[in-house]
């Protein structure tokens, strides 16, 4: 399954990728809003959005990327690591 965070803290980033591949999920993790984002996100099968550490323009373009891919998109306004073990259990 691949896995898309948007979001978190880059001081995390690592973390982030260590526990997705611990679930067998392929992951891209988007700390910062880059150019062309849209374009960088794809077609996961799930994309999680970390709302408090991610910018209004970054929350826009992924729930407008999720809309188009038909992804199943999560938001948490935590961004720590135990709220994203508690999103991937959900679709283990």
């Amino acid at each position: 399954m691949s896995v898309v965070i948007i979001g978190g803290h880059e001081r995390m980033e690592n973390r982030y990728k260590e526990i997705c591949k611990k679930y067998h999920h392929k992951p891209k993790v988007f700390t910062k809003m880059k150019t062309d984002l849209n374009r960088k996100i794809g077609s996961p099968d799930l994309m999680i959005l970390f709302t408090a550490t991610a910018s209004h323009k970054m929350v826009r373009c992924a729930i407008a990327e999720s809309e188009r891919s038909n992804s199943v998109l999560e938001r948490s306004h935590s961004s720590s690591a135990s709220a994203l073990i508690r999103i991937l259990e959900a679709y283990k």
